[in-house]
C-alpha cells in the first residue's frame, strides 16, 4: 500500500503546497520525504505571512525534488522549458541545485518580460555556488530602442543587477562586490528608482525605467532578443522567481531560510524534520550549508 499527502494531517496546510508536492511526486514517480514538503510548506506559509506570495507569478525550486524532472516542476506560474533537453540528471543535485556549463545550457523560464509592468517586477535567483566571470544568473536585454536590461550580471569583481534599466554604465547596481553564492534579486515598484538585494546586501538606484520587452526570461543566462541566449554562468541554481514588485529583503529570508532546510533534509544523522522545531532546523541546516557541522 502507498501511502499520499493528505492536507491536515502531515503538516502541509497550504493548497499550493499540497499541489506542488503531488506534482512533483507524480514527475519523480516516488514520493518526497515528509521534511521536504513540510519546507516546501513553511516556504508558502511564510511567503503569505509575509505579504510577497501573490507577487510571484513564476517560480522553481531548483531542489529538493528527487529527479530533474520533479526539480523543473513550478513552484508557481508556467514550467520552464530545457531548450534540447540540454540539461540532464547529472547536472541535478538535491541540495545545490541545477549546475549549468557556462556555454550551452540555460533555461527559458516561459514568463515574458511584459507579462508584468515595467514600473512593477521583480526577478530573483539563489545561486548554491560563486558566479563565474561574464555571465548570467537570469536575464532579458533588449538593446535597441526602445531599450530594457533585466538580470543578474557577473563582471568580477561585481555583481552587477540591472531592475529594467536603459543601458549605459550608469544602469547598473554596482558597489555588490559580492560573486558568490546566495540570495540576488531586484524589484521595481516605480519608475525612478529600483532595489537589488544580495545576500542580505540592499541597495536602491535612481535609475529610470526602461522598456520590458515580450520575450521572455532565461535562466544559467541572458536573453538578448534578437539574437538569444549569451553569457551563461557555470553556477549552481536552486531557486528562481519571476513577477511583481515585493519586499526582497522578506524573499531573501524565506529563500535562505527554505535552503536551509532542504539542506538540513538531505543530511545524514540529524533527527526527523517531523521532531524538529523548523526554526531550530533551519538555523542547523544553514549551518551545514556553510561547511559547518554538529561534532
Amino acid at each position: 500500500m502507498t501511502l499520499r499527502w493528505v492536507p491536515g494531517w502531515n503538516g502541509l496546510t497550504e493548497p499550493e503546497a499540497v499541489s506542488y508536492v503531488a506534482a512533483v511526486e507524480a514527475a519523480d514517480n516516488q514520493e518526497l520525504e515528509f521534511g521536504v514538503a513540510r519546507a516546501i510548506n513553511d516556504f508558502v506559509v511564510g511567503c503569505k505571512n509575509d505579504g510577497i506570495w501573490d507577487a510571484i507569478k513564476a517560480c522553481c525550486i531548483l531542489a529538493g525534488a528527487r529527479t530533474l524532472s520533479g526539480a523543473l516542476v513550478p513552484l508557481v506560474g508556467t514550467a520552464p522549458t530545457n531548450p534540447g533537453n540540454v540539461f540532464v540528471e547529472a547536472d541535478y543535485n538535491r541540495v545545490t541545485g541545477l549546475k549549468g556549463d557556462g556555454s550551452t545550457k540555460y533555461l527559458d523560464s516561459n514568463r515574458a518580460g511584459n507579462a508584468q509592468s515595467g514600473s512593477n517586477l521583480h526577478f530573483s535567483t539563489y545561486a548554491t555556488t560563486s558566479i563565474g566571470n561574464n555571465s548570467y544568473t537570469i536575464g532579458l536585454t533588449k538593446s535597441s530602442a526602445p531599450i530594457g536590461v533585466n538580470g543578474v550580471y557577473v563582471f568580477n569583481p561585481l555583481s552587477y543587477i540591472y531592475g529594467n534599466s536603459p543601458a549605459g554604465s550608469a544602469a547598473y547596481t554596482s558597489q555588490l562586490a559580492i560573486t558568490g553564492a546566495g540570495f540576488y534579486g531586484a524589484s521595481r515598484s516605480n519608475g525612478t528608482t529600483f532595489s537589488a538585494s544580495h545576500a542580505g546586501t540592499l541597495q536602491t538606484e535612481t535609475i529610470s525605467a526602461g522598456t520590458m520587452p515580450a520575450e521572455s526570461f532565461y535562466l544559467f543566462a541572458d536573453n538578448l532578443v534578437g539574437t538569444g541566449a549569451r553569457n551563461y554562468t557555470n553556477a549552481r541554481l536552486a531557486f528562481y522567481s519571476i513577477g511583481e514588485s515585493l519586499d526582497l529583503e522578506k524573499l531573501d529570508t524565506r529563500v535562505t531560510r527554505l535552503m536551509n532546510l532542504i539542506t538540513y533534509t538531505q543530511t545524514a544523522g540529524l533527527p526527523d524534520l517531523a521532531t524538529m522545531d523548523l526554526d531550530a532546523a533551519a538555523y542547523i541546516g544553514g549551518g551545514y550549508r556553510a561547511g559547518g557541522t554538529l561534532s
